[in-house]
């Protein structure tokens, strides 16, 4: 059975105060997190060194927000994933949906981010979804499993067992709007049999995370779904009270 895994994306929220008072907040009440369930951080870059200060000693993991598709050298701005080990990281989130449609990123980038990830011992979180559209048309699997496929190319079948994938449908980020249980373990089964197919009896040590709008109200019924391994969470992971519970809700799944 695999260990479920909440991780709260903080995207480009908060300042040295927040930090501290956030992370301050989740020390203080950590005994409500169950044992059973990896809890995870990912503050804004800046951040980083201060969050794995005040974090030291205790169970909670920290992740970035992104790395660089290069190894080293003249990247003016860029931060390696070596950079992101040293710094105390576990895990890095690889293909947000906001890195595409934002700021123009791709699948080719993706595989080298994640690549570089595995290399400097971290674990990728790697985002799929699709948007509104897709859906509409119908293509909301054959988009997710593109992605995937694409995302992945470059990993081994050793290392499989260190990805996470998450679906992010892009039309219920941030928009309150949630995938129902029905269209969420649809995509998840799917995923499911990608990795399977390319990473054989591996793909079953593989988490796959739910993110879009996902609260304490929600969390348990979606983390209860057979191929739901917990989520990628926005902005509930900004309120400790509400993060708290959702870790909470992935012991009850």
């Amino acid at each position: 059975m695999r260990q479920k895994l909440v991780a709260g994306n903080w995207k480009s929220n908060g300042n040295s105060q927040f930090v501290e008072q956030l992370l301050g907040a989740l020390k203080a009440h950590s005994d409500q997190v169950p044992s059973e369930v990896e809890v995870a951080v990912c503050p804004p870059l800046v951040y980083l060194a201060k969050a794995e200060e005040l974090l030291r000693g205790t169970a909670f993991l920290l992740g970035a927000q992104n790395v660089s598709a290069f190894e080293e050298g003249a990247y003016t701005g860029e931060v390696t994933a070596s950079m992101l080990k040293d710094v105390g990281c576990q895990l890095v989130i690889v293909g947000h949906s906001e890195r595409r449609s934002l700021l123009s990123e791709a699948e080719a980038q993706f595989a080298d981010k994640i690549r570089l990830v595995l290399q400097a011992g971290l674990q990728p979180v790697y985002c799929v979804g699709e948007t509104l559209e897709q859906r509409r048309r119908g293509e909301a699997l054959k988009v997710c499993r593109e992605q995937l496929l694409a995302g992945v190319a470059a990993v081994t079948p050793e290392d499989a067992s260190r990805l996470v994938v998450a679906y992010e449908p892009v039309w219920a980020i941030g928009t309150g709007e949630t995938a129902s249980p029905e269209q969420v373990q649809e995509v998840h089964a799917c995923l499911r049999q990608v990795l399977r197919e390319r990473f054989g009896e591996q793909a079953d040590l593989i988490k796959i995370l739910y993110g879009g709008s996902v609260k304490a109200a929600n969390a348990r019924e979606l983390f209860a779904l057979p191929d739901v391994d917990g989520g990628l969470i926005g902005g509930a992971s900004l309120v400790a009270e509400e993060f708290l519970a959702i870790c909470k809700a992935g012991i009850n799944a």
